[in-house]
């Protein structure tokens, strides 16, 4: 019988890695505006360990604060995967894989699609933008969410590898 201590610290070694992997893919990716695999990570960290899911994500909140700061930029990552994460969490695992892969690619693609709208309101209430000023900030970011959406939808297609990867590191029953 393992001990509860080992399991919670190995644990804790995992959804750090797993936080520090969405960071890395962050970095990796800078170079391509708003591609980058930190949004089919945190779905498939989502499927294996539901609500546990958040201890990763916000080691990558973490991550990126003690990157770039701290400052204004870096609070609407606070909030912002939260519809992802709630969307990829409410999927019934009893469906069939592909209906699943589907939907995670869909709400993987929306989540690119209206990510500057997710960060509007923070943009909005730190620079002091009026209602016209928040709607023609985010249509002028319109083509970068495009390009988010174009990026996680074609990254979309690693979800189910990926958490097929990691249950089988967890020794889990694909989900």
């Amino acid at each position: 019988m393992k001990s509860p201590y080992i399991e919670r610290t190995r644990r804790m070694a995992v959804f750090a890695l797993l936080g520090a992997l969405a960071f890395l893919g962050d970095v990796i990716f800078e170079g391509l505006p708003n591609v980058h695999p930190v949004a089919v990570l945190i779905a498939a960290y989502t499927v294996v360990y539901g609500v546990r899911a958040l201890i990763p994500i916000y080691v990558y909140v973490f991550l990126i604060g003690l990157s770039w700061g701290f400052g204004a930029f870096w609070l609407p990552y606070l909030y912002v995967w939260l519809p992802l994460f709630l969307l990829i969490h409410i999927i019934p695992r009893r469906w069939p894989t592909f209906l699943r892969a589907v939907l995670y690619a869909a709400v993987c693609t929306m989540h690119g699609l209206f990510f500057g709208i997710l960060w509007a309101p923070a943009q909005a209430l730190m620079l002091g933008f009026t209602f016209r000023q928040t709607l023609a900030w985010i249509a002028a970011g319109l083509t970068f969410d495009i390009g988010h959406a174009v990026g996680n939808a074609c990254a979309s297609l690693l979800i189910v590898p990926i958490v097929r990867i990691l249950c089988a590191l967890e020794k889990q029953k694909t989900r």
